[in-house]
């Protein structure tokens, strides 16, 4: 295929494969490819990797975001065949087999569509101009520095109404998401912010979390339902449970059944939705993301993939589609990568299967919840042990390894989290800037 002159692709005889995001799936498919005879351009609107399940943690101030970021170029760099470029993808042109960017167009012979999901305000994004989401490093550094200047100006102040909306934390969302987070500031109003802020009364700090469901952990074990809720109290936090948050304005939150409460701090965990690119036949989306088949293939398309996110495959076990997991777009991306690469040999092709491997959630030291196939459930240290293993094993680079171990075992024998800096101050007219840039595609 020719190449482009707005992306400087060289021209090869070769069948292009054009992958738009670096996520998960992305970057599985990527190294899948690398050196093999296909040329592959991997399309991202950052120039990085972001580990997504330790968001959370750079937004809490216990890593850096270079600790869960990995250039894209640099976990390619030994790929002669792939050639990253930074651009969002907004459409795709499947009579021309061509995709347009905010950089140029390029054609493709086979398209991969892995931009992942976004955040999900069911509709009610109006409603939550000034929440904080959690799915991009730019929105974890915009929370901290938020909550850090908050501190700082809760010292400042003598106005009892005043501290309460600097101090009161909201998160919504009792998935794995939100209970990690509220874990982590329950961590924080417990065992740092005492020594920082000695003349603060930390007693004035709520964290809440809301859940509309009568339960945390809806996907998980009653097992660790249970356990979540044991550890969230021991950390002081309030969980509200068949409670939906109507409103937020910025300086108070309103609740389902009229209640309100003074807060300047809504932290959005409720739930995510696929990051849909326009250009594809409306028969081939459903609920913001592509119907494949079993080969990952999208309905009504002949050579257009989805993987991970974005991919809605139905299944005798998943009849709702696969959950968006991590594990799920890592072992889509190897299945496609493997039987695309079998079809230019003549191979044939493997149905994808998920292997479920289990799902955990921590909410702090020693404690974290873990769900094993075969309905094995355990909470406590060995679950924190085994949650920290599988997420260092499953981040991307020796040196990020390193330095997420090097920070875990710090905070862990000193209670210590060394990144509570304000570096980039927040403005909160910052958020509706993320929130536009969130609405495009990768």
């Amino acid at each position: 295929m020719e190449g482009n002159k707005s992306f400087r692709i060289p021209q090869s005889d070769y069948p292009r494969i054009v992958i738009i995001g670096g996520g998960f799936a992305g970057v599985q498919m990527a190294k899948k490819f690398a050196n093999k005879a296909v040329q592959v351009i991997l399309f991202d609107r950052h120039n990085y990797h972001t580990f997504q399940p330790l968001l959370y943690q750079v937004a809490t101030a216990g890593l850096e975001p270079d600790a869960i970021a990995g250039p894209l170029r640099k976990l390619l760099d030994n790929s002669k065949n792939i050639f990253f470029r930074m651009a969002t993808v907004s459409q795709i042109y499947q009579d021309r087999n061509t995709v347009f960017t905010d950089k140029g167009t390029i054609e493709y012979d086979h398209l991969i569509i892995a931009c992942g999901s976004k955040t999900n305000f069911f509709g009610n994004s109006d409603k939550f101009e000034k929440a904080f989401p959690l799915k991009q490093i730019p929105q974890a550094l915009d929370l901290r520095s938020h909550i850090l200047q908050n501190l700082e100006q809760a010292v400042l102040s003598s106005d009892e109404e005043e501290i309460s909306k600097l101090l009161n934390i909201v998160i919504v969302g009792g998935g794995p998401t939100g209970v990690e987070v509220a874990g982590a500031f329950g961590e924080l109003k417990k065992h740092v912010l005492p020594n920082d802020y000695p003349d603060l009364d930390l007693n004035q700090m709520n964290i809440y979390l809301v859940e509309g469901l009568p339960r945390l952990l809806s996907g998980m074990s009653d097992f660790a339902n249970e356990k979540s809720q044991k550890y969230l109290k021991k950390f002081d936090v309030h969980v509200m449970l068949k409670t939906m948050v109507k409103s937020f304005d910025g300086d108070r939150v309103v609740f389902d059944n009229d209640d309100t409460l003074s807060t300047n701090t809504l932290v959005w965990a409720a739930g995510v939705m696929g990051n849909v690119i326009l250009g594809l036949p409306e028969e081939s989306v459903f609920k913001s993301r592509y119907k494949v088949d079993s080969f990952n293939k999208v309905l009504n398309t002949d050579n257009i993939y989805a993987v991970g996110d974005i991919a809605h495959m139905e299944t005798e076990k998943f009849p709702k589609g696969h959950p968006m997991l991590a594990p799920v777009a890592m072992q889509q991306g190897e299945n496609l990568a493997n039987n695309l690469l079998n079809s230019f040999q003549n191979k044939p092709s493997k149905p994808f299967k998920y292997k479920d491997r289990g799902s955990m959630a921590t909410i702090g030291r020693n404690k974290a919840v873990v769900d094993l196939p075969k309905n094995m459930h355990f909470g406590g240290f060995f679950a924190w042990f085994v949650w920290m293993f599988v997420h260092l094993v499953s981040i991307i680079g020796f040196r990020s390894k390193l330095v997420v171990l090097t920070n875990w075992i710090w905070n862990y024998f000193t209670y210590d989290r060394g990144t509570r800096l304000i570096i980039r101050p927040f403005l909160p007219s910052q958020l509706g800037n993320l929130k536009k840039q969130e609405l495009g595609q990768k």
